[in-house]
């Protein structure tokens, strides 16, 4: 069987808070038709210069103390070269230094092959931009 490339754009709404928000389901929905049994790899994307991609435990307390972590490695205060938007924007311009605009997974027979308790998460600590775009691609 030849291999085959499918992408689709997820509309992701954040409500204008840090968040991270679980991606996993919409993966896995994707998949079930992208993949439709098949093994290959999925690509997560977020094509904005302020959000970011990580693999991560949620509903423990991990995505929140995510979030705190980045507020203390990167506050939201005046120490930023770029600064438009609200105060510290220039530090969500940082983020994806830390947690990349993507991700790489496997998947095997048309499902994600994560860890027990990984998860899937957009990471966007931009509340001037609550409304996201996130491209998943298979190719398998």
């Amino acid at each position: 069987m030849a291999d085959s490339f499918t992408t689709k754009t997820l509309h992701i709404s954040s409500g204008g808070d840090e968040s991270v928000s679980d991606l996993t389901a919409d993966c896995e929905r994707f998949l079930r038709e992208a993949a439709a049994g098949r093994s290959g790899l999925l690509n997560v994307f977020v094509p904005h210069a302020t959000a970011g991609i990580a693999l991560i435990e949620t509903g423990a307390g991990s995505d929140t103390d995510l979030l705190a972590a980045l507020r203390d490695l990167l506050p939201a205060d005046s120490r930023w070269q770029h600064r438009h938007g609200s105060p510290g924007h220039g530090r969500d311009h940082v983020l994806p230094a830390f947690v990349p605009p993507h991700a790489t997974l496997p998947v095997i027979d048309g499902h994600l092959a994560l860890g027990t308790w990984q998860s899937v998460c957009l990471v966007d600590t931009n509340v001037d931009n609550p409304d996201r775009q996130v491209r998943l691609s298979f190719l398998g």
